[in-house]
């Protein structure tokens, strides 16, 4: 008996977003996806009108979750936006590190991939990359304005870090271990001390 979802289009997301984390986009068939959500190709073309349209979602769906837990984590009371900031990066070395289980980032994960096989998902990511950088302005700005932080161009700051943590990521996969993460936080630590 197959188990019911309330929401098949979401656990068909769900399903395909743990399988790509791991293999990546093209490496997955549709086939592989819809056997282990248990669900008939049609409920899939229900949804999705192709594999790329898929693509699109997933990746949308996977920064609506991301954004937020981001405005949690921002929003956390008690906490400098400088420690809320250090929060964050902490939270991203441990969860793109080589020995960790946690679903990895799909940015660290398809961006090269996705951005010369499709205009459409490119441009999903872009879109997506760009708010999590406002997110990351907006704190640093609130640092600015809480005297946590040191004086700071908001935009270029939260800019220059996500790509450092996103390069750093890269790298760690090619090493496979922790160092590039490592070095990413003594830079972050640097950038952001008085």
């Amino acid at each position: 008996m197959k188990p019911h979802h309330t929401d098949t289009r979401q656990h068909i997301l769900d399903t395909g977003s743990r399988i790509i984390a791991g293999k990546g986009f093209s490496c997955v068939g549709l086939n592989e996806i819809l056997q282990a959500a248990e669900v008939p190709k049609g409920s899939f073309y229900h949804y999705f009108k192709s594999k790329e349209q898929f693509g699109e979602a997933l990746l949308e769906n996977f920064f609506d979750g991301y954004l937020g837990q981001i405005d949690t984590l921002f929003t956390t009371p008690g906490l400098s936006a400088r420690e809320r900031l250090l929060r964050y990066w902490q939270q991203w070395q441990q969860t793109q590190c080589e020995s960790c289980d946690d679903q990895k980032c799909l940015v660290v994960k398809l961006g090269a991939e996705v951005a010369d096989l499709s205009e459409a998902m490119r441009l999903t990511l872009r879109n997506g990359t760009e708010h999590v950088i406002e997110r990351l302005a907006g704190c640093i700005a609130a640092g600015l304005a809480d005297a946590s932080l040191p004086t700071l161009k908001p935009v270029d700051t939260a800019r220059t870090l996500y790509q450092l943590w996103l390069g750093a990521s890269l790298l760690a996969k090619l090493h496979r271990n922790a160092s590039p993460l490592e070095h990413a936080m003594r830079a972050t630590l640097q950038l952001l001390s008085h």
